[in-house]
Parts: structure tokens; C-alpha cells; sequence
């Protein structure tokens, strides 16, 4: 008796839902996660490999199985079927992409927002309340009482609700280097230090040309335009040293645009943050000095 073509196809479809949900959650593909934002983000890349699966196995089983199943047998010289048109299989494939293609950009959407992209946008009291670095656009709207024009922070990931102790640092995106800013203590450094288990903003700006902040250990990449301000929030969750990349082209000298971001355990953070600053280093060296 013939297993009918209804059933097997059920048969083949959970098989392969089986099949893509079993590499999503088991082959894993991703760097070290050292952020608050990985697990969200690994969440999102774990649907996206299960469903890239699933349609990859799909799909080239269905055409491996054409190739057997359909092939020209020896001798025969007849011409194809003449078959025109299916409605019922246009319509399940064009359904099936549309609400894949719905279902992750709605979730998309879900994961940026729970990883603080939406409110620097939305929140324009937020925005307006970061001081601005010195060639930050002046937005064209003036606050009120006569005071200066706030600085207008074009979007990001801004810091979460309820977040505080935020660390701010200062990036300058130029060719070919990031230069890092603190203005706690007056520090300018070619790394980026940063304690473990507090969240960081980085304000940043581009000098010249359109540039990428990108920590594959953070999950997190972020465009620098010039004349655009942007903000990017992350609180790291592991010491240790993780390469800065610059994913946008930028120049001739693209690929060797690259930095590290250390993190440190918080009083190791302390020690490096006195010893570099040039406050304390200016009040040791007055004491050190003997009067008359």
C-alpha cells in the first residue's frame, strides 16, 4: 500500500524542523561571550542558524531529489510534462518566506529594543542630558530659558533603565585609529579600559569618513559617521583583552584599523585609571617636590 505523499510530507517537514532546531541550539558558532548583550544577541542568531538550516537542508533535498527522481532515463527522448501552474504550491511558498521574513524582523525589532537601541531614540531627555564633546552638532532647537542648543545624539544603544554608575568614555573615530577619551580622569589612550561588571558608554564621533566600532566578544557593532554623534552602551561580563574592529571601509589602511578593549576586575580598573591619569599624576609630583 502506498504511503500517501500528504503524510511523507509531514514526515519531511518535521524532520527538518527537528533537524534545523538541533543545529541552532547545539553548533555553536559564536566567539566568547564577555557582555550583557550576548546571551540576547546569541538568542536571535540561534533562530536565524535553526530556520538558515531548515531551508538550506530543505531545499537542496529537494533538489538533489529532482535530480534523482526526475532525470532523463537512458534511451528515452521524449519531451518533459507540460505542466502549467500551481496554485496551491505558489501559495505556500510565497506564505512560508513572508512570515519568516515578519517573524524575524518582529523579533529583530524585540531584541535591539531589549538591548537598549530604541531609547536613545525615544527618549530625547536622555539624549539631551549627555554633555556633548567638543564637534557634536548643536541640534537647531534651542532649550528653553536661552540656554545652549543640546547636543542631538543620532541613535545607538543607549543606557538601560534603572542603570547607574555608567562609565562615559569618549571615542574619536579617525583614519586609522580609535583614540578613547575619559573625562573622569583626563585620560587619552589608544586601548579601551574598562571595569568588569559596569556598564560603559561610549560617546562617539568620526573625524573624516564613515567608520564601525565591532566587538565580536560583545556582540556589538556600531556605525560612526562624521557629523553624527552616536551612543553605544554595553556592561562587560568577563576580564580580559577582545580586539576592536573596524567593520566599515574606511581607507586604504582599513584592515590595519584595529585596538583592544581590556577588561579589568574593578580594582585592578582603579589602579590603572590612577595610575594613568594626569590629575593624580600632577598632585604626586607637586607633593614629591620639597619647598624652601
Amino acid at each position: 500500500m502506498p504511503i500517501p505523499s500528504s503524510l511523507v510530507t509531514l514526515l519531511v517537514g518535521m524532520a527538518l524542523v527537528l533537524s534545523g532546531l538541533w543545529v541552532g541550539y547545539n553548533v555553536d558558532l559564536l566567539p566568547l561571550a564577555a557582555s550583557t548583550n550576548a546571551p540576547v544577541y546569541d538568542s536571535l542568531f540561534r533562530v536565524l542558524f535553526s530556520i538558515g538550516t531548515i531551508l538550506f537542508l530543505g531545499i537542496v533535498g529537494l533538489v538533489v531529489f529532482s535530480l534523482v527522481r526526475f532525470r532523463r532515463r537512458a534511451g528515452d527522448q521524449t519531451d518533459g510534462l507540460a505542466i502549467e501552474g500551481n496554485l496551491p504550491l505558489e501559495l505556500v511558498w510565497t506564505a512560508i518566506p513572508a512570515i519568516v521574513v515578519l517573524f524575524v524582523g518582529l523579533y529583530s525589532y524585540d531584541i535591539y529594543e531589549r538591548m537598549g537601541g530604541m531609547s536613545s531614540l525615544n527618549d530625547h531627555a536622555a539624549m539631551h542630558q549627555m554633555p556633548a564633546m567638543e564637534t557634536m552638532e548643536a541640534s537647531v532647537t534651542a532649550v528653553e530659558g536661552g540656554k545652549e542648543p543640546a547636543a542631538r545624539v543620532w541613535g545607538g544603544i543607549g543606557t538601560g533603565a534603572g542603570e547607574t554608575n555608567v562609565l562615559p568614555v569618549e571615542v574619536t573615530a579617525m583614519q586609522f585609529a580609535f583614540i578613547f577619551h575619559y573625562p573622569e580622569g583626563d585620560i587619552t589612550s589608544g586601548e579601551l579600559h574598562v571595569p568588569n561588571g559596569r556598564p560603559v558608554e561610549l560617546r562617539m564621533k568620526a573625524n573624516d569618513v564613515i567608520h564601525a566600532f565591532w566587538v565580536p566578544q560583545f556582540r556589538l557593532k556600531q556605525d560612526v559617521i562624521p557629523g553624527q554623534p552616536t551612543v553605544l552602551t554595553f556592561t562587560p561580563t568577563k576580564a580580559g583583552s577582545y580586539p576592536i574592529i573596524c567593520a566599515e571601509l574606511c581607507g586604504p589602511y582599513h584592515g590595519g584599523m584595529r585596538s583592544t578593549v581590556v577588561v579589568h576586575e574593578p580594582d585592578a580598573y582603579d589602579a590603572w585609571l590612577q595610575k594613568n591619569s594626569p590629575v593624580t599624576a600632577t598632585v604626586a609630583s607637586a607633593l614629591s617636590t620639597p619647598t624652601a
